[in-house]
């Protein structure tokens, strides 16, 4: 069962019509969780995960606007578990059908502090501890995966973490994907015209803060010439401290580009009809800053 401290208990299969509309085959239990917070309001949209004791995934989801979630299950043992942005993961064992306690489960998720933000003022982009990769459909099934060697980057924090701001500036001709044919091809002008365009720059305009520890950084990005408003999906990591004692911050931020809007029309067909290279590039970036001194 769930831990009895956290006063859970799970749906048995006593009473295999639970609604008008409803019935349980045999053998099938219904477990059925509300997820609270400690003051035993709903948390939205946690997402939950049922797995088997050797841990085969069985049903995963996101709780209701009522911080609910119910599953239809074969009888047997299984392990839950719901994590949710701000709260600490919960992972408990119940027992679904015959033996299992009837009623709803209560999961009770203990708040966990955010991790500290960094302090006012100038930090700088460490190359040796970042990388700025990208991931590109390659003949409609097939993932080619990339990543630019030198960029630069210089972050200000602001007292109001909100009016913070940040530049980077990227070496269009450090494109690497591992192969230096097509790493060629990629700085021709058919692509990235390297040649033209030396640099890929992205400058933010506001810092915004979802939820927890995850924010939106909107700003400009510049490429190939064409700039467009981008979107960063953060997850600030925290603080740290490096080797020399020096304060760093880390973050993971992601992102989605159509080639086409920054003119990058080049195409080849193959014989079915399927484009060689898709149209949506996905763009991933793990940073490290460290205080200026």
């Amino acid at each position: 069962m769930f831990g009895r401290r956290r006063g859970l208990e799970t749906a048995g299969s006593a009473g295999r019509s639970t609604s008008a509309t409803l019935t349980l085959p045999p053998a099938a239990g219904l477990l059925s969780c509300h997820v609270l917070d400690t003051v035993h309001q709903p948390v939205r949209q946690a997402r939950f995960e049922v797995t088997d004791p050797i841990g085969r995934r069985i049903v995963t989801g996101e709780t209701d606007p009522y911080g609910s979630f119910t599953a239809l299950l074969p009888e047997g043992e299984y392990r839950v578990s719901v994590t949710a942005e701000g709260y600490a993961p919960f992972h408990g064992a119940t027992l679904v059908g015959d033996g299992a306690q009837p009623g709803a489960a209560e999961i009770i998720l203990e708040p966990v502090e955010p991790p500290l933000l960094p302090q006012p003022g100038h930090w700088e982009l460490d190359p040796g501890h970042s990388a700025i990769a990208f991931t590109a459909r390659h003949i409609g099934f097939a993932r080619i995966r990339g990543r630019f060697n030198t960029f630069a980057g210089a972050v200000r924090i602001a007292d109001r973490m909100e009016d913070s701001s940040m530049h980077v500036i990227i070496d269009a001709a450090s494109i690497d994907t591992g192969v230096r044919l097509r790493d060629d091809h990629l700085r021709s002008a058919d692509f990235l015209d390297a040649a033209r365009y030396p640099t890929v720059e992205f400058y933010s305009e506001r810092f915004i803060h979802r939820s927890g520890s995850k924010w939106a950084v909107a700003g400009a990005l510049t490429l190939h010439g064409t700039s467009r408003s981008v979107t960063l999906d953060t997850q600030y990591l925290g603080l740290g401290t490096g080797l020399e004692g020096e304060p760093r911050a880390a973050c993971r931020a992601t992102a989605e580009l159509h080639r086409e809007d920054f003119a990058l029309n080049w195409q080849s067909m193959l014989a079915q009809g399927i484009a060689a290279i898709g149209s949506s590039v996905e763009v991933e970036l793990d940073v490290q800053i460290v205080r200026k001194a």
